[in-house]
Order: C-alpha cells, then sequence, then structure tokens
C-alpha cells in the first residue's frame, strides 16, 4: 500500500502544495481543483485541532489530493490519531536531533519496531497494519540551528521519509529576518545545505517556500516538495486582484 503523497512523488519531479491553517469547507478541494499535489494542514500554528483535521480529511476521500498534517511535537497519540483518521504523511516541527526524528518515526509503526496504537478511523484505510505503515510518509522539520548542525544524524534515522524546512524559524535562529528568509545569503546556503544532505541519502527535501516564485526558486534548487501558499493568502490574493479589476 501506498500513500497518496508517495503517489504523487513517484510520478512528478516536484509536488506542490496548499496549506489549510483554520477550519474550511471548501479550501482543500479548491486546492485540489486549482492543480495542487497536496494540502497540508496545520497543527502548529493553525487554529485547527486534530477533531477538525479528521473532519477535513474525511471530506477528501474521493478529492484527487494527497493529506500532510503538521504538528508540533513527536507526541505518538496526536501523530496516530491524524494517521487513522486518513493522513497521508505528518510533518513534525522544530525536530533539533536524530533522537526526536526517530521518536516521530516510531509513532508512526506499531510494534514491535514502533509504539503506534491500532486504531483505524475510516474503512477505507482498511485494517492492515502493514499497509498502514507503509501508506505513512513521516517529515522532520529543519528550522533551527541546532537541527541544522544534527542535520546529517536526522537524516540517516531510518524509517523517514524526508525533511522540510521551514525558512522562517531557520531565518531567526541563524540571525536573519524571516520575511527576506528565502533571499537571505545565510539562509540560503543553510536551504541548500539541507537539500543536499537529504538527497545524497535518498530523503525528499521539502520546504515552505509560502509564494509562488520562490517556489519556483526552490524547485530549480532541487526540492521536491514545495508547499506555496495558505488558504487564507490564496484567499487575499485572489480578492485583491478582483478589487483591482473593479476599480
Amino acid at each position: 500500500m501506498t500513500g497518496r503523497l508517495q503517489e504523487a512523488l513517484a510520478a512528478k519531479p516536484h509536488v506542490w502544495g496548499g496549506w489549510v491553517v483554520g477550519p474550511t469547507i471548501i479550501g482543500p478541494e479548491e486546492f485540489a481543483r486549482a492543480g495542487y499535489d497536496y494540502v497540508g494542514f496545520d497543527l502548529q500554528h493553525g487554529y485547527l485541532d486534530d477533531a477538525e483535521v479528521a473532519l477535513l480529511l474525511r471530506r477528501l476521500e474521493h478529492v484527487p489530493i494527497a493529506t500532510a498534517v503538521r504538528l508540533p511535537s513527536a507526541d505518538p497519540a496526536p501523530i496516530g490519531r491524524v494517521l487513522d483518521a486518513g493522513a497521508d504523511a505528518v510533518i513534525i516541527a522544530m525536530v533539533e536531533s536524530a533522537e526526536t526524528a526517530a521518536a516521530a518515526v516510531a509513532a508512526t509503526r506499531y510494534a514491535p519496531v514502533g509504539v503506534r496504537s491500532f486504531g483505524p478511523l475510516r474503512p477505507d484505510i482498511g485494517l492492515d497494519p502493514a499497509g498502514h505503515e507503509a501508506g505513512a510518509s513521516v517529515f522532520a522539520m529543519i528550522e533551527t540551528a541546532r537541527g541544522l548542525s544534527a542535520l546529517d544524524e536526522i537524516c540517516s534515522v531510518p524509517g523517514l521519509s524526508g525533511v522540510y524546512v521551514g525558512p522562517a524559524d531557520l531565518a531567526i535562529s541563524l540571525g536573519e529576518n524571516p520575511i527576506t528568509a528565502l533571499t537571505t545569503p545565510t539562509v540560503l546556503d543553510a536551504v541548500a545545505r539541507v537539500h543536499s544532505v537529504a538527497s545524497d541519502v535518498g530523503l525528499v527535501p521539502g520546504i515552505h517556500a509560502n509564494a509562488g516564485k520562490p517556489g519556483k526558486a526552490m524547485a530549480e534548487l532541487g526540492f521536491r516538495m514545495i508547499t506555496l501558499a495558505s488558504e487564507s493568502q490564496a484567499l487575499r490574493r485572489g480578492a485583491a486582484e478582483h478589487l483591482r479589476e473593479a476599480q
């Protein structure tokens, strides 16, 4: 069994993502209609809880888009709940050590290799533990100087699917402006290193680009999983364009 994110990555050199930070009915479906490959749900900075995410995931059962959920820690219970609700991937924030990355992987695996508890919430994901494990991708966020210094060890953790750069927090940790992170040489050097180390060991390099132009630049750098915009950003940009046309 493979997850929808895994299928998209196998079929394309880059996959493009939208981001959801609050309760929404049509946001993920509109990302799918626009041609995005995945949508991320934010349980770290967003106004969502895992029960709301479970409902949103269920609505996407027959919508052609992969799903990922960002969680603030490697706590196994929330990770297990969003996977049981049908998420294709989890993205774990602020990973600064191989131990934390290994804990995140263990939360997606059943005994004896992991600590995930069996409790699928949707009939369409089946009852096969091996299938659940095979379809679940897990990404470690690299977004601090400490995480960057432990990058080689983090990328050597068995079972990790990829790493996902958070440029804003990484910029702050490096003493730079988070707003201009992806145009700042110090941050770009760090981002390039993450891409290089991850790619060299066969992991998927991902990044939160936060807009189309930096997303294109990150694709040209070789990143494969690139988040372009949140639903609020897309709404604001579209609304501003309609207003501009009308005036």
